[in-house]
């Protein structure tokens, strides 16, 4: 909520630049700190840092493109924010086995180094002078209103959060689903890697079709057939039409689905949130990815907790979700999206 205000007062890259360092130096301090409670406040510190590359790169974005241009590069930056979540945690536990737990700070330091120096090397300020809003309550306030009464925004930024709080409850239950329900505990990994290849294919096909079919028609489709494909599953799985050997292949098959579908929904739905506030992206930029965050947290905490040792409340989460999202997205305003 702070940097994307801020980087709309001072411009984008000074704002990237400024999270990055935090983060890289919260890194080191993680790294080298032996007091747990210290642990913790890196991390903190790690999480304001890396929250500004989120909400200034976005905007960044929508002050080169709009329309549906944006929608098929902001298609191509979510397929990393999507397929983070699903690779990190598996790759973090590679490197804490594999080196200690300290190593995952080195690979963030890393990481964050690299970026910085991109950044600073090839990133142009994308934000010219004559554009910059001068950091008074008023515009924030102004800002806020906009944001806030414009029925695209809010009905974009609530269908996002509904698709990604269906993606984050998929995250969080996937390991005791495949270890307690399916009994692949030792396969959890190279099945949920190769389940999490879906989305980024999604999003290549995205950025293809995009210019052509329209930011609303694709994010429809996608949440339409995620629909209809989990009623079906919950239904064989309710009605218990299939023996138990076939378990894990139905749920692989929809779990396929289900992060293609995502995928394809959640950078159109950002795309056409962002669209109708480029003045004020910054701002924008933070609230719709802050709300739709909390959100969609809030949404994962409540599924996972309904996990009773199997897949259905899972399942009968994201196809409410899924019904949910439809709906609200069919009184989308389409224009020209």
């Amino acid at each position: 909520l702070i940097s994307g205000p801020i980087s709309d007062t001072y411009g984008r890259k000074i704002v990237l630049c400024t999270g990055i360092s935090l983060f890289i130096l919260a890194s080191i301090a993680a790294f080298i700190t032996s007091d747990f409670l210290m642990l913790l406040i890196a991390r903190f510190i790690q999480g304001l840092g890396i929250s500004a590359p989120r909400a200034a790169g976005t905007a960044m974005v929508r002050d080169l493109y709009n329309g549906r241009k944006l929608a098929r590069v902001i298609s191509l930056a979510m397929m990393i924010f999507v397929l983070a979540p699903a690779i990190a945690p598996l790759l973090g536990q590679f490197l804490m086995i594999s080196f200690g737990w300290r190593s995952i700070f080195t690979a963030c330091t890393v990481a964050g180094l690299i970026a910085f120096v991109w950044l600073v090397i090839r990133q142009e300020e994308t934000l010219i002078v004559k554009n910059r809003q001068p950091f008074l309550i008023s515009n924030l306030m102004q800002g806020y209103k906009t944001t806030f009464t414009n029925k695209r925004v809010i009905i974009s930024t609530l269908v996002q959060a509904l698709v990604l709080g269906g993606l984050f409850s998929y995250i969080a239950s996937a390991p005791q689903i495949f270890s307690e329900w399916l009994n692949v505990e030792s396969k959890f990994p190279l099945y949920f890697c190769g389940i999490a290849l879906f989305s980024a294919l999604s999003n290549i096909l995205n950025a293809t079709l995009v210019e052509k079919l329209g930011m609303w028609f694709l994010s429809t489709c996608a949440i339409g057939f995620n629909m209809i494909f989990s009623i079906i599953i919950l239904s064989i799985y309710y009605l218990e039409l299939i023996p138990i050997f076939l378990y894990l292949p139905v749920f692989i098959m929809w779990s396929c689905v289900l992060l293609f579908t995502m995928a394809m929904s959640v950078g159109n739905l950002m795309a056409l949130a962002m669209e109708p506030v480029g003045h004020i992206a910054g701002l924008a930029s933070s609230i719709i990815g802050s709300t739709s965050t909390l959100i969609s947290i809030t949404i994962a905490i409540l599924i996972g907790m309904l996990f009773n040792g199997t897949g259905l409340p899972l399942i009968t989460g994201v196809t409410i979700l899924a019904i949910i999202s439809f709906a609200l997205n069919l009184k989308n305003p389409r224009n020209t999206a």
